[in-house]
């Protein structure tokens, strides 16, 4: 299942590193974060839940960039 959500970032690099941050988190698949249109895109691995994953991805996210935001 694949999901995109809209995000708040500052600058581009802020951007790399979520998307980092979201691909080395346990039930995520793949992520990509569009920095011009502020939307992150998440495909989830089979079986996973996908609200349960987000929050995830959200607290990483805010550990290598702490004023990012994701909309859930």
């Amino acid at each position: 299942m694949k999901k995109t959500y809209k995000i708040d970032v500052d600058c581009a690099n802020c951007a790399n590193k979520m998307e980092e941050a979201a691909k080395n988190t346990a039930g995520v698949a793949d992520a990509s974060v569009n920095f011009m249109t502020l939307k992150m895109s998440v495909e989830f691995e089979e079986g996973a839940d996908a609200a349960a994953v987000m929050e995830e991805v959200l607290k990483n996210c805010k550990i290598v960039e702490d004023d990012c935001e994701i909309y859930l």
